[in-house]
């Protein structure tokens, strides 16, 4: 059953998933920014269960833009009063947007979570409420369903950091459906209630775990431990987009294979950020977001939920160390937490500090001051945040995370160019190519983010509809920019005049410097991005394929328009002498 979507496409959409069970989706049809400002090229879908035991069960609820709507639907399902039990995977306003209302209609309800997420939770909805905390082990016994048969069984297991620290999964002995919230889903809007078409969502399913889980891969693969003692798993029931059932265990197999490539070694960079604190979890997560695209291991660590034995553990063995300002006057639990942080810290390590921007935080100096007094090293320049956080913002965030990843990893990338053998770096180095500038931009005044970056790997891979290869290095800050959907612009340089752009587009910035500063472009000539005026000509692409390789991102474009400049002019060329670098 699906309900006609609304003036600004919002949907619902209602159908029986397995025994006894039945998933309500909320459609976002148009949604374009979620969490760490990333964009949606599909937008999203909020998803909330029944499970029909001898007693009832709800998972999660929606977002509150559709109190209107969701409410109505879930009653035309059940009477919200003989609704038992409430299950909280996390309390992130996606899925517990309306429990406040739920708790109106229903005074009794009984809520279930771990115990940092009913501690959330007190604070969301300012009202007092039956509650049981859970941890991996417990179980919740809804009974027999007196049609079907069914014993629903509810097993739990604890999943803190994915992708927040008071996310449980839910795991059904009745149906072998597990509820799983936000890990395995990924921001991708459509009618498909499952994952029919793998092709269709994996880019999106991709982009979504580099995001939001990719930073804590070690969570992950402890979740997935538990995962593996359960019986059968058939669908992995997800808090957005499709749920995972045709082709599931290819999707519980990706993110085994990423999260163990990204948990490699043990030296690791801990970014710490507090949870329901300013915007201190967003801008946490593009920081790690971005040492990660370095190929640095990252640990995300919660300030407000990590316990003291932990804490000093992670602190202690972290090579880096990324904390965020605090409220000038934490309560007597952070406050503890605060002083484990810095007693934690050691002279050897690397430590960077962020604005919150929480509305009360401690002067991002005076936290600097007190981090760096053993004499720790400056990871980055202090992030200072003046305004509501935006697209720039954000971006300069994870610059900043991939310019500390390049210098975690200098080492490791050092010997891997010096271990390829002399007579086949010489012989792959005569592989040359053209010059050419990569530029694109999305979003719009505040939320404006764009970039640019020279590019050598290039060739013509289609004739119909025309198509174009680039390689795209996994730390370039333009690969945010280079998802499937994107749009962007291949500048061809020409061979009189291409060293001033070169030695411009070359050198390094900083993060979030704007690398059009100083150079002629032409905007509004091309959808994805600057057009340079000096360039020879001009390429407007749109990403349609990604293939990832070792150490760089394929990226296969369909080429939209383009024109030349001077057709008399020839294309700038890039002789090599080795292959172990540009």
């Amino acid at each position: 059953m699906v309900a006609a979507p609304t003036a600004s496409k919002l949907s619902l959409q209602c159908e029986a998933i397995g025994t006894d069970t039945t998933t309500l989706r909320s459609l976002d049809w148009d949604r374009s920014r979620f969490d760490i400002e990333f964009g949606l090229r599909n937008g999203t879908t909020y998803n909330a269960f029944l499970i029909r035991g001898e007693r009832t069960a709800l998972v999660d609820t929606s977002h509150a833009k559709f109190r209107d709507t969701w409410i109505p639907l879930l009653k035309q399902q059940i009477d919200p009063c003989d609704i038992d039990v409430l299950i909280v995977s996390h309390t992130e306003p996606d899925h517990s947007g309306l429990i406040g209302d739920l708790l109106d209609l229903n005074p009794d309800l009984e809520i279930v979570g771990s115990k940092v997420a009913l501690q959330f939770l007190k604070d969301q909805v300012h009202r007092p409420f039956q509650s049981r905390a859970v941890k991996t082990g417990e179980e919740l016994d809804l009974g027999t369903n007196p049609e079907s048969g069914a014993e629903h069984r509810i097993e739990f297991l604890s999943a803190p950091n994915l992708h927040w620290p008071d996310t449980i999964f839910s795991f059904d002995h009745g149906s072998g459906i597990l509820f799983t919230c936000d890990a395995f889903g990924l921001h991708y809007c459509s009618d498909e209630v499952f994952d029919r078409d793998p092709g269709a969502i994996a880019p999106d399913f991709r982009f979504y775990y580099d995001c939001l889980m990719g930073p804590n891969a070690r969570s992950v693969l402890q979740a997935l431990k538990r995962m593996d003692a359960l019986p059968t798993i058939n669908t992995i029931a997800v808090g957005h987009g499709p749920l995972l059932r045709d082709h599931l265990s290819h999707w519980v197999n990706d993110y085994r294979e990423w999260s163990g490539q990204r948990s490699k070694g043990e030296r690791y960079a801990a970014v710490c950020y507090l949870s329901q604190y300013g915007f201190s979890d967003r801008i946490s997560q593009a920081i790690a977001h971005g040492i990660g695209k370095a190929g640095a291991q990252v640990q995300l660590v919660d300030l407000r939920a990590t316990d003291a034995q932990e804490l000093t553990a992670l602190i202690g063995d972290a090579q880096a160390v990324v904390v965020p300002t605090w409220p000038a006057e934490p309560d007597g639990e952070l406050q503890t937490s605060i002083g484990t942080l810095l007693a934690g810290l050691h002279p050897k390590q690397l430590v960077g500090v962020y604005d919150a921007f929480g509305g009360n935080d401690e002067p991002i100096d005076a936290v600097a001051g007190q981090i760096t007094q053993q004499g720790q090293k400056q990871a980055f320049s202090p992030l200072r945040i003046r305004q509501l956080p935006q697209g720039g913002d954000y971006q300069r965030c994870e610059e900043s995370g991939t310019d500390l990843g390049q210098f975690l990893t200098k080492e490791k990338t050092i010997a891997a160019m010096k271990s390829l053998d002399g007579d086949l770096d010489k012989a792959l180095g005569r592989i040359s190519g053209g010059l050419y500038v990569v530029t694109a931009s999305q979003g719009e005044a505040d939320s404006l983010r764009r970039s640019a970056m020279v590019a050598s790997w290039v060739s013509q891979a289609s004739f119909a509809p025309p198509g174009l290869t680039v390689a795209v290095a996994k730390d370039r800050a333009i690969e945010a920019l280079m998802q499937v959907g994107d749009r962007f612009v291949l500048n061809v340089l020409r061979q009189d005049n291409h060293q001033a752009l070169l030695r411009h587009f070359l050198k390094r910035f900083p993060p979030g410097a704007d690398r059009f500063n100083g150079i002629n472009i032409l905007d509004g000539v091309a959808e994805g991005g600057p057009v340079l005026s000096d360039a020879l000509a001009f390429l407007g692409c749109r990403v349609e394929q990604r293939l990832e390789a070792p150490d760089h991102w394929i990226i296969y474009a369909v080429v939209e328009q383009g024109n030349v400049a001077d057709a008399e002019a020839a294309t700038a060329v890039h002789h090599r002498k080795v292959g172990n670098h540009y």
